[in-house]
């Protein structure tokens, strides 16, 4: 079954946002490893995980935990930009190539939500 196509999600600027965050980690933070800025990114997403599970588990914690979610995620991104710029990643580059491949496997049919294909 073929799907119709869509019009990607925008990531324009997404290059200018990542070299604002060279610039900005480059004068506030001594250089860091790749290595290091890939173990902060788990760490990061460890933690926004961790507030999902507790969110989930303990409905008496749901509103507290909630309150952290958004400076979580922005951890994530911001350890996100430090490990691409690390390891020269253009990140909107990739997430552009990365968008094609997903909507060329979607419209032929090969994702879904959650059926087997």
């Amino acid at each position: 079954m073929s799907e119709t196509p869509l019009t990607p999600p925008q990531v324009e600027g997404l290059q200018g946002t990542q070299r604002s965050f060279a610039a900005y980690q480059e004068k506030a933070f001594p250089p860091r490893s790749p290595e290091f800025f890939a173990l902060e990114l788990c760490g990061e997403c460890g933690e926004l995980a961790n507030l999902e599970k507790k969110i989930w588990r303990d409905p008496g914690r749901r509103d507290d935990c909630r309150k952290e979610l958004p400076h979580e995620a922005a951890d994530v991104f911001i350890a996100l930009m430090n490990y691409c710029n690390a390891r020269g990643i253009d990140l909107q580059q990739s997430v552009v190539a990365k968008l094609q491949v997903i909507e060329k496997r979607r419209t032929q049919g090969k994702m879904g939500s959650g059926s087997a294909h």
